[in-house]
């Protein structure tokens, strides 16, 4: 048949040659036959078949689908563009595919399928990787392995997918294979890890195959990889699977059948994990290294949300459990005598931080108990590293309270059966914890020294029981000596163990090798203190050091007990020689001994008495002091009652009190209280020693120092019983009834303690609440606050108390008192405060519950109300929240007086208490905007209760949305930002001023009081004044109107007519103060609210610019500006707004020319300032002009430029260029320069002048004339006032040799145009100083210029006159030289001098003057009092003083003036000057 050739076939040719195709025969046959079903399906088999028996993957796959990918290959089909693989590869026909390749291969389709899987898993790993070990998929990995496991998903769902064959093809790529490859085949079902690992021929390889991915894994997470979450969840899920595989409940690593391999693994890779980062920290890892921040992620894996749900499970605490044991075990290097010399480092603060970390996790899982019986299995058992063992001491009891009670206990068990059985490790140990734990300090442990003498120095301790003990106990410690610290060694020899007489030598040879070792270290026994301090960083205080510290610890316990402290008793009997030799000398240090004996002469006295002070020591002292004293010893030495005297009224007082608190409980016992009362009264007069009349004189105002409350020793014992007793009684009266019904017992008792004591109660009251508040327990708080409840019930009937400056006013009433001794400044201050205002405002409320609201107003200070307000908004943010109805909450007495009384929760409570919800609603109690920010000025930052972050939140809230929107009945601003910011800034100021400011330095840079919380208001300030930048029409300037300019200056003027005004140093000093902080407020603020945020044609000058002039004028020129100048800071403040403004307008050059040539006239100290800075101004003008205008420097800044060239040119060597217009600043220019020329070059350029132009050297004289006042009236100043002189000299001189008039420059007014323009420039104190520099200048006037010059005489006159008013008021003592200058400078500085020399000089000048020179005389004379108040009979007098005959020559002109002779004309001149009788110059010119 092969040979037989078929007609018409699809090889053949038809008619005419043609060959047909396929199709064509196709549709031909089915033409011809009918359609049958039965039949379509045999052709369908015999086409499968045909298919099958010739099949090639490859091909038919690019026949059939026509994919883009060239061959079947998972690799290239996931390769693919498409999203979804299946949308153009059906997954059946894959699967079918699979199954006949299997089919022809002979193997099973699992393993074929398996196979291809696994080798485009390797495919995908093997790409490109960012790191050197990688562990996580790239984006495009990741996306190539979900199109991956879709398949193998579908290949496991239709069961063509062998799970166990596809692990051993993976194992054959381990090398490639990524940990994210695993934990996705494990998530998704694929094949889980456990499976993975349990198909590994190799259990210790696949285990360092884990532990190297992890670390890798590890050290991406802190890292902050891109893909840090992914590698949390694989990191969570490994450590979970591996927690409850590894120490599952069933799970016995000993057992002797096969092991699961999952279980041996988990724990291998869990335990390398621990060794690796124990070894890291052994090797002292550094800081954010590599292996830091992979140690850093394993341990935070024992954190409760790592383990997930496998918490809940007992497989973590066994995890816990065996990590502990890891780490008290691994590498057991140190020794026990290692331990002994090396454990004071191993403290918890001294502990890697790592470390304490993971205990502190451990913690969580594992109770005290637990802890302290896993390490007494676990050093009973196996070799530890003691380093880690006892750091874990430590953290027990940092972390426990309880764990010092646990610990105590089992070193008791192992004191107990080291002496039993003579066990040396049990003795290590138990001395090795207890040091541990002592190092930790006496709240978490006792101290060693109290632990040795409680456990060997009794009969009871653990050696008393045999001699074996004994010796057992001895040659413990002999073998420690060897290893001690000298502080151990000083305990053991100051505490030996108690020894019975027979065995004394036991202890003598401990005590003589314990001494010789001390001498070794060169350590004296006698420096060992009374209150040592084991944990101290250095071992050794030097004798003297040590027992001034003892001094003041003892005085100190004294101070609270009133007892002579038990340790000082035992120094005085056993430690003799340090007694007398160290502590005695350092108590009885001489003094002047204070009027009101204080508690170091108490506790001397009781020495004294107790005869623990020699006698000759103690007369020695007496006589020190005596002689320390002015007066005589005997007068300083008042009567004193013997102490003894007053012992007996006191106990007697104590019993009554105890017999009164025994009645609180015994309702039975309520009508005798006030009796019990009474009789408290009488006994504490007679402890104090006051006279039944002493009571009856009242007090007007009781005086209390806040700072320093003082108390005598008897006052003190006597109201510190008193406030016990009252704390004590309100608490044994509330366990039994609510304050409402526990009776009148607090009010009498109150009244007790208002007859004579009420100053010393007050007293203590504020060593207690103001000094030691945060350190009073809840009782005490409780006591006090009620007490205070009941001093407002009687406010009436009390005194007004008068706590000194630091008070708004003079006297406060009790209630008030108690709102100044609360503070909130810190952490601390802020919790009590909070603690103190609860109490009070509950106890009131309920305590009176049933009565009107008047009672509570009487009780409560409104400062106090308004404090707690102002703690609860800012502690709890919830209770920021709008309360409703619902929310109201009832009020209970009961849980406050609790020992565990949760304060936050009792204020939360009070806070929705309906009663207290209605209080606030009286106005007086309203916290308003401003006492706000009186409280929260008062915060210091660094030791406040909330972060930066949380107070920057609440300040937010506050502001805008709790006080800006309230109503101002309420408290608020009525929506208004700028009342805001007014209220704001009037509280910066007003804090600033106040006593609780306690730095006022001028560099301070705006923080108020020393303190940087300000900057904080102040940035919310700043924020303000920005919003309201915003609300501003953009044609309207900031601050309102273009009329009404900015509101700060509004302030600023306002609070400067409230200050003083004069020139005494007072007013000045606070002038000057509140100037400095406007110019620091305005430096914070932008620059736009000096001169606004635009100009416009139509008013170029802003109102807020002529403001800022106004205030320049009038008070920066006299109290901000140096030598003609401002301060840098606000001059380049001012032309940065300049600039920002003028750029914003149509025409920015003619804008910024036209403002500053109204400055000449208007602010003319602007443009000085700016020629002085100008240095460092030009180069930041510079880059604002260009960054917005391509065009050159507006003109007006040109001369300002070339005013500045011009005083260069003119100071160097070369040829100076003409000086620019206007010429007072180039004078001013020029007159900076000179000052920073050296003053031997001075002369040699000012030779210069004689070319310039008049009017330029008259403006350089008076900038001259303002350098000399300025050397002299700053103490800092650059100018040294020789050289100042020298430079008015020169100048002087130019002007007398070109006969330039100057004489203007001292006669200037408002009136003229040199006066208007020189007197803005010039501070008033400067101008006020002219005479000074007048006369200063003597020796350089020419000597014919009294005759050229007619004013001269005027001029000289009116100089002389106001300087000897300078002298009169005072004021020439600004500019006297100080010590140490030259004895010719001071000769010519000295005022007196100075007037002697200007009265000699009139005197010589008067005769030579022409008739002329007295025509203006009359209006010197008339502007100078007394002479302008004179009347005729002052005349009469004044005109009597001439000498006899002048009167009636001058009167007929008998004499002409010319026919005078010298002497006459000197004697009458004399007599003039001298007896200010300036009339007869009057009198006598005018009959001329």
């Amino acid at each position: 048949m092969a040979g037989l050739q078929v007609p018409n076939s699809a090889s053949g040719q038809g008619p005419g040659g043609r060959r047909r195709s396929w199709a064509e025969l196709l549709a031909g046959r089915l033409k011809r036959q009918k359609c049958n079903p039965e039949r379509a399906q045999k052709l369908k088999d015999s086409a499968v078949r045909l298919l099958r028996s010739h099949q090639d993957l490859t091909a038919l796959l690019l026949e059939v689908e026509g994919p883009p990918c060239k061959k079947l290959s998972l690799s290239k089909l996931i390769d693919c563009d498409s999203s979804e693989i299946y949308a153009n590869h059906s997954s059946s026909f894959i699967g079918s595919t699979l199954q006949d390749q299997a089919s022809r291969l002979g193997v099973p389709v699992g393993v074929l399928s398996a196979g291809m899987v696994a080798s485009s898993v390797g495919q995908v790993c093997t790409a490109a990787a960012e790191t050197s070990h990688p562990v996580l998929l790239t984006v495009e990995q990741r996306k190539k392995l979900s199109s991956l496991l879709e398949f193998a998903q579908y290949l496991l769902a239709h069961s063509m997918f062998s799970r166990l064959s596809f692990c051993q093809e993976l194992w054959k790529i381990q090398n490639s294979l990524l940990l994210e490859v695993v934990w996705h085949l494990h998530v998704q079902g694929i094949v889980s890890l456990e499976e993975l690992l349990e198909s590994h021929p190799d259990m210790h390889a696949v285990g360092a195959w884990l532990f190297r991915n992890l670390c890798c894994l590890c050290e991406q997470i802190e890292a902050s990889c891109q893909h840090a979450d992914v590698a949390r969840a694989m990191l969570s899920d490994f450590v979970q699977m591996f927690v409850l595989r590894g120490f599952q409940k069933n799970s016995d690593l000993r057992r002797t059948v096969e092991p699961e391999k999952m279980p041996q693994v988990a724990v291998d890779v869990l335990q390398r994990m621990l060794i690796f980062a124990l070894d890291a920290l052994a090797a002292g890892v550094q800081e954010e290294s590599s292996t830091h921040k992979t140690v850093r992620c394993w341990f935070g894996v024992f954190s409760g949300h790592m383990l997930g749900s496998v918490i809940s499970t007992d497989s973590p605490k066994r995890f816990f459990s065996h990590t502990l044991t890891q780490i008290l075990t691994h590498s057991p290097l140190l020794k026990a005598s290692d331990a002994v010399q090396m454990q004071r480092e191993w403290s918890f603060a001294r502990t890697h931080p790592l470390l304490t970390a993971l205990y502190r996790r451990l913690f969580v899982m594992l109770s005290p108990e637990e802890l302290v019986g896993h390490l007494q299995e676990v050093l009973e058992t196996q070799e530890v590293h003691w380093q880690r063992v006892l750091s874990l001491v430590s953290a027990l009891v940092v972390c426990f309270p309880e764990a010092q009670q646990l610990l105590g206990d089992w070193v008791a068990r192992l004191m107990a059966q080291a002496f039993e059985s003579c066990q040396l490790d049990s003795m290590v140990t138990a001395f090795l914890v207890v040091r541990q734990a002592a190092l930790e300090g006496p709240s978490a442990f006792q101290s060693y020294a109290d632990w040795f003498k409680a456990s060997f120095g009794s009969t009871r301790g653990y050696h008393g029981c045999s001699k074996k003990a004994l010796v057992f106990l001895f040659t413990f410690l002999s073998d420690l000596v060897p290893f001690e610290s000298p502080r151990y060694l000083q305990v053991h020899i100051l505490h030996p163990p108690l020894v019975p007489s027979k065995y004394r030598s036991l202890l003598t040879d401990y005590i003589s090798l314990a001494k010789t070792r001390l001498a070794d270290l060169k350590v004296s026994i006698e420096s060992m203190g009374l209150y040592e301090d084991l944990s101290s960083a250095g071992d050794i205080t030097e004798p003297h050091s040590q027992a001034l510290q003892d001094v003041e610890k003892a005085i100190m316990v004294f101070e609270h007990t009133g007892k002579i402290p038990v340790t000082v008793m035992e120094a005085s009997i056993f430690r003799r020689p340090y007694y007398v030799s160290h502590f005695l000398p350092a108590l009885l240090t001489p003094r002047v001994l204070p009027k009101v004996p204080d508690s170091r002469v108490a506790f001397i006295e009781s020495l004294k008495r107790a005869d623990k002070i020699p006698p000759s020591l103690y007369s020695t002292y007496c006589q020190a002091c005596s002689a320390a004293e002015e007066k005589p010893g005997d007068a300083a030495l008042g009567v004193r009652a013997e102490p003894s005297s007053a012992e007996e009224p006191l106990e007697q007082l104590t019993a009554a009190l105890v017999e009164l608190r025994s009645s609180m409980t015994d309702p039975s016992q309520s009508d005798v209280i006030s009796a019990q009362v009474a009789v408290i009264s009488e006994r504490l007069r007679a402890a104090l020693g006051h006279n039944e009349d002493d009571s009856s004189a009242e007090i007007s105002k009781i005086q209390l120092s806040i700072n320093a409350p003082r108390l005598e020793p008897r006052e003190y014992t006597a109201v510190d019983l008193l406030l016990t007793s009252f704390c004590q009684n309100l608490m044994a009266a509330s366990s039994v009834a609510p304050p409402e019904r526990q009776g009148p017992w607090a009010t009498l008792f109150m009244r007790t303690m208002c007859g004579c004591v009420l100053p010393a109660v007050l007293t203590r009251l504020c060593q207690l609440l103001h000094h030691q508040g945060p350190s009073l327990s809840a009782p005490h708080v409780l006591g006090l606050a009620a007490l205070a409840v009941h001093l407002g019930e009687s406010r009436s009937a009390l005194p007004e108390v008068d706590v000194g400056p630091s008070a708004p006013d003079a006297g406060l009433p009790v209630p008030a008192l108690f709102d100044s001794l609360l503070t909130c400044r810190t952490r601390d201050s802020l919790l009590f405060c909070l603690k103190f205002c609860t109490a009070a405002i509950s106890y009131s409320l309920c305590k009176f519950s049933s009565q009107s609201r008047d009672i509570l107003h009487s009780c409560l200070s409104p400062g106090l109300i308004k404090k707690f307000q102002f703690l609860v908004f800012r502690l709890f943010s919830e209770a920021r929240q709008p309360l409703s109805q619902e929310d109201a909450a009832s009020l209970s007495w009961r849980p406050l007086y609790l020992p565990s009384a949760d304060w936050q929760r009792a204020a939360l409570s009070l806070w929705t208490h309906r009663t207290f919800r209605e209080l606030l609603k009286e106005e007086d109690v309203h916290l308003t905007y401003q006492d706000w920010l009186h409280l929260e000025l008062e915060i210091q930052p660094e030791a406040d209760a909330l972060s930066d972050t949380e107070r920057q939140d609440f300040h937010q809230w506050a502001i805008y949305e709790h006080f800006l929107p309230k109503s101002s009945a309420s408290g608020g601003c009525d929506g208004d930002l700028e009342a805001a910011c007014t209220v704001l800034v009037n509280a910066l100021m007003d804090f600033h001023h106040s006593s609780r400011s306690y730095d006022h330095s001028e560099n301070s840079n705006l923080v108020f009081g020393g303190r940087t919380g300000n900057e904080d208001i102040i940035s919310r300030l700043q924020e303000m004044v920005a919003d309201l930048e915003l609300q501003q029409d953009p044609s309207v300037p900031l601050g309102h109107t273009p009329s009404q300019g900015h509101f700060l200056f509004g302030i600023f003027c306002r609070r400067l007519q409230a200050l003083t005004s004069g020139w005494n140093v007072a007013a000045r000093l606070q002038r000057q103060r509140e100037l400095l902080m406007y110019k620091r407020i305005l430096l914070r603020l932008p620059s736009s609210v000096l001169c606004g945020s635009s100009f416009q044609a139509e008013q170029p000058i802003t109102a807020r610019c002529e403001q800022f002039f106004h205030l320049v004028n009038s008070e920066m020129r006299n109290f901000c500006s140096h030598g003609g100048a401002l301060t840098q800071d606000i001059t380049a403040h001012f032309f940065r707004g300049l600039l920002n403004a003028c750029l914003r307008s149509r025409d920015p050059s003619l804008t910024v020319d036209f403002i500053l040539a109204k400055c000449q006239t208007k602010c003319p100290l602007i443009l000085t300032s700016a020629l002085l800075w100008w240095p460092s101004l030009e180069p930041v003008l510079l880059c604002q002009w260009r960054r917005h205008c391509q065009s050159p420097l507006p003109r007006e800044l040109q001369k300002l430029q070339g005013g500045r060239q011009f005083a260069s040119d003119f100071l160097s060597p070369d040829a100076a260029s003409p000086a620019p217009n206007p010429a007072w600043l180039s004078a001013a220019a020029l007159h900076f320069a000179i000052q920073q020329v050296r003053e031997e070059n001075i002369r040699k350029q000012l030779t210069k002048l004689d070319c310039e132009r008049e009017e330029l050297l008259v403006f350089l004289f008076f900038f001259s004339l303002m350098g000399l006042l300025s050397s002299h009236l700053t103490s800092n100043s650059a100018t040294d006032p020789s050289k100042a002189l020298d430079v008015c000299a020169a100048v002087l001189e130019c002007l007398e040799k070109r006969k330039i008039s100057w004489l203007a420059l001292f006669q200037l007014t408002e009136s003229d145009r040199l006066g208007r323009l020189l007197l803005r420039v010039a501070p008033d104190q400067h101008t006020r100083l002219l005479p000074f520099t007048f006369y200063s200048l003597l020796s350089c006037f020419h000597d014919d210029a009294a005759i050229r010059e007619e004013a001269f005489l005027h001029v000289a006159v009116d100089m002389y006159l106001r300087l000897v008013q300078l002298f009169v008021a005072g004021d020439t003592s600004t500019v006297s030289p100080p010590a140490g200058r030259s004895l010719e400078l001071q000769g010519q500085g000295n005022p007196v001098e100075l007037i002697t020399k200007a009265r000699l000089f009139l005197l010589q000048l008067i005769p030579r003057c022409p008739k002329k020179s007295f025509s203006h005389i009359a209006e010197v004379t008339s502007r100078h009092p007394p002479w302008a108040t004179w009347g005729t009979r002052e005349i009469t007098a004044a005109w009597a003083t001439c000498p006899p005959g002048w009167q009636c020559e001058a009167t007929v002109s008998a004499r002409a003036p010319s026919l005078w002779s010298e002497a006459q004309w000197t004697a009458w001149a004399e007599d003039l000057l001298l007896s200010h009788s300036c009339w007869l110059i009057v009198g006598t010119a005018t009959q001329r």
